[in-house]
């Protein structure tokens, strides 16, 4: 195995010759090295199947399953399937997924601290997926900024951006509301914390999911500091070139690994149609997101 920096870029290394079904203990704690200290680590070479796949999942940590069925693979529920393109003529997984900024699971009670991302189907034009390192954003941060986020907490919800599911037809939207609430219900944060693997502080939110942000004893703060810290990170730069932010392109064989702590992340859908099928597992490593998250 052969980890080197990816050329020209802050974020990220390419690995050669990483076979997960005869790699040793140490190559793996390599590799998730990479991923803690690097954030992405593009495997190449890897034509896996799903079960394969998951196996390959299984080496780093402990497979979340994604909560709704309709993006699951078939075969293999373990994996979440991002798919424009009909199987047999019936749809697999759910098209044009994560076209905003946000963490994996940010809305969820114990969100994992890796994702794997498998691309099968790869667009010939405007492939890859923007990332912005929430550690440098948060060491980029002014200092007034930084003093009026100490002690906050962030509120997460998948609200904003839930995808109608088929059985939802003809619901009213009322009703479906309630019920991601119900099963979902926003969760609570801190806006920042120290990421257990590398020692770093961590700016945990996202446009997509963080829907709102209160002091230490739960009152709500103006909604324009998150603003203000959305701009600063870049997540509200529609043309992409804000200096941290990351496009990370790929090809077929690659295999991408990241650190879901302290990266967000938004996928690059193409402007015109074209066929595109990713498959994706999650994974929780040996700590919880953070230390400060009470034990399971």
């Amino acid at each position: 195995m052969q980890i080197k920096d990816q050329p020209g870029a802050t974020l990220g290394v390419t690995v050669e010759d990483f076979d997960h079904t005869t790699a040793s203990e140490a190559d793996v704690q390599a590799l998730k090295e990479a991923v803690y200290t690097k954030k992405i680590a593009v495997l190449k070479g890897q034509d896996l199947t799903p079960r394969q796949f998951l196996a390959l999942g299984r080496r780093l940590g402990r497979p979340e399953t994604y909560y709704e069925p309709m993006y699951r693979h078939p075969d293999v529920p373990e994996i979440f399937v991002s798919s424009n393109v009909p199987e047999n003529g019936r749809q697999i997984g759910v098209p044009k997924t994560g076209k905003f900024w946000h963490a994996d699971y940010q809305f969820m009670p114990d969100p994992f601290g890796i994702t794997l991302i498998h691309p099968q189907v790869v667009p010939a034009r405007n492939r890859g997926t923007y990332f912005i390192d929430m550690g440098r954003a948060y060491e980029r941060l002014p200092e007034a900024l930084v003093k009026e986020i100490t002690g906050t907490r962030c509120r997460h919800s998948v609200r904003k951006y839930f995808k109608i599911r088929p059985h939802d037809v003809y619901r009213p939207i009322s009703e479906i509301l309630d019920e991601v609430e119900t099963k979902t219900p926003p969760v609570v944060q801190p806006t920042t914390f120290t990421h257990p693997m590398t020692g770093e502080t961590v700016l945990y939110l996202s446009e997509g999911f963080t829907v709102g942000i209160e002091d230490a004893d739960g009152n709500p703060l103006d909604e324009d500091l998150l603003k203000r810290l959305f701009e600063a990170t870049g997540q509200l730069d529609e043309t992409f070139a804000h200096e941290g932010i990351h496009l990370q392109s790929f090809e077929k064989g690659d295999l991408l690994v990241w650190d879901n702590r302290s990266l967000v992340h938004r996928a690059r859908h193409t402007t015109t149609p074209e066929p595109t099928v990713s498959h994706r597992v999650t994974v929780h490593d040996e700590r919880r997101l953070h230390d400060g998250m009470p034990a399971a």
